[in-house]
């Protein structure tokens, strides 16, 4: 028995099965750039990031010394009552990165999820409506407020009724809602009719505080709204006095190549809007930001944590927007995101269990079908990912059936094309017939 093997057996009595989605048996040790290494010595080649967390790489070292220089200085004072220099210093420069026209504030979080329930709240208090709605597909969080407005696993809603009251859903435009033959135009159509009948039938619009989207979804497979759709939405909220928030926690922070996902959609801006995971580069640290008149809706203690905003977190936060800006991580996303693109779409050529392929950047959905049918094929989907495990590389399944490929933005074009030919053998060797599932399969995945 490995050392992997032993943790993971002293851990499994004392780790609640609520608290991890299983993949791989394995004890991650530590990481540089876009490699990570077990407990047992193997490296592998990251294309999950940390679930888009760590955009800047494992361990940056210009990361890594901001948090030694800071941790030497002060570690924690509460930012509910005092401000600290980093913090300080992060919230303009944030707020200034933002989408947002006009003057914008921020109040800190400690994760993706507290920035979603600010949304709910800021979103409330502001207009003095109680309903918001969200879509589903979505993947907002785990507190009770952010897994109301969530919509992609049973789970996350099984035995822990009654959720937040005032949350209405609202099917996502993705591509598997899409009819055979059914035009762009005919689709979104058909989409924004499903958004509206709810407020045609039962859902007053004046009650309604804000419409909450990821406008690329994250764990619900990596999609993209259709422009005019999103932006039929975002004219429908206005018109009616309800906020347009957006979920930029998986998405932002360079991901696609922008910023912003919001700013694959121009001319579109939130009212409100989450960012957390790579924000500091893992580190737990979030920030709900909005429109000024929104933001000083609420006054303290409404939205304080003890160690949101603290002086290491934010340290961590400015070095990663150095990092970003310094090292050209947008335009990085962008030029090996193109190259991503072509490597699935050749593969797609080849190989016909492979569906759609979207890529946004570094970004990217592949989808996984049964040839005979263009269904999802979730077994399938297992093998190929546990192979590529086993060849080298982590990659995971979303919706059982889609690839989730979000390397770090400063992988190299050599460790790309290392993970390209770890995905083309497992590719060649689905289609010969030679994988088979590993003898956990049933508890892999979502």
């Amino acid at each position: 028995m490995g050392k992997n093997e032993r943790l993971l057996a002293d851990e499994d009595d004392t780790f609640a099965t609520a608290a991890r989605v299983k993949y791989y048996n394995i004890v991650i040790d530590s990481g540089q750039g876009a490699e990570i290494t077990d407990v047992d010595g193997n490296t592998y080649i990251d294309l999950l990031a940390s679930a888009s967390a760590t955009n800047t790489g494992h361990s940056h070292p210009h990361v890594v010394q901001a948090i030694q220089d800071q941790a030497t200085k002060l570690i924690q004072y509460t930012p509910a009552y005092f401000a600290s220099t980093n913090g300080a210093e992060l919230a303009p420069r944030l707020t200034a990165l933002a989408p947002i026209s006009g003057p914008t504030e921020l109040a800190w979080g400690n994760s993706g999820s507290d920035a979603n329930d600010a949304i709910i709240k800021f979103a409330r208090a502001y207009t003095g409506r109680q309903y918001i709605v969200s879509f589903t597909g979505a993947y907002h969080g785990s507190t009770y407020g952010s897994l109301s407005l969530s919509a992609v696993s049973l789970n996350m809603s099984r035995k822990i009724a009654p959720l937040l009251p005032g949350i209405v859903k609202v099917p996502f435009p993705d591509p598997w809602q899409r009819l055979a033959g059914e035009s762009e135009d005919a689709f979104v159509d058909r989409m924004f009719k499903a958004f509206t009948l709810p407020f045609e039938t039962y859902l007053p619009a004046e009650e309604v505080a804000a419409v909450v989207i990821e406008p690329i979804q994250g764990d619900g497979g990596i999609i993209k709204a259709p422009d005019r759709y999103l932006r039929q939405v975002v004219d429908f909220a206005h018109d009616h006095g309800i906020l347009f928030a957006i979920d930029e926690v998986n998405q932002g922070m360079g991901r696609t190549g922008k910023w912003w996902s919001i700013q694959n959609f121009p001319g579109l801006e939130p009212d409100l809007m989450s960012v957390g995971k790579s924000l500091a580069s893992g580190l737990p640290l979030s920030a709900v930001i909005g429109r000024q008149e929104i933001m000083e809706s609420l006054g303290a203690p409404a939205h304080v944590f003890t160690t949101a905003g603290n002086p290491v977190t934010t340290a961590a936060a400015m070095a990663t927007i150095d990092v970003i800006e310094q090292e050209h991580l947008l335009d990085q996303s962008r030029i090996l995101g193109e190259k991503a693109k072509a490597f699935f779409e050749a593969e797609q050529q080849k190989y016909p269990f492979i569906g759609d392929v979207r890529m946004y950047g570094l970004d990217g959905g592949i989808d996984i079908v049964d040839p005979a049918t263009n269904a999802p094929d979730p077994v399938a989907t297992t093998r190929l990912i546990y192979r590529v495990f086993e060849l080298g590389a982590i990659i995971i399944s979303l919706r059982g059936n889609v690839l989730r490929f979000q390397p770090p933005l400063v992988i190299t074009e050599e460790q790309l094309n290392k993970a390209f030919v770890i995905l083309a053998q497992a590719f060649s060797e689905l289609a010969a017939g030679q994988l088979k599932l590993p003898a956990n399969a049933d508890q892999i995945g979502w």
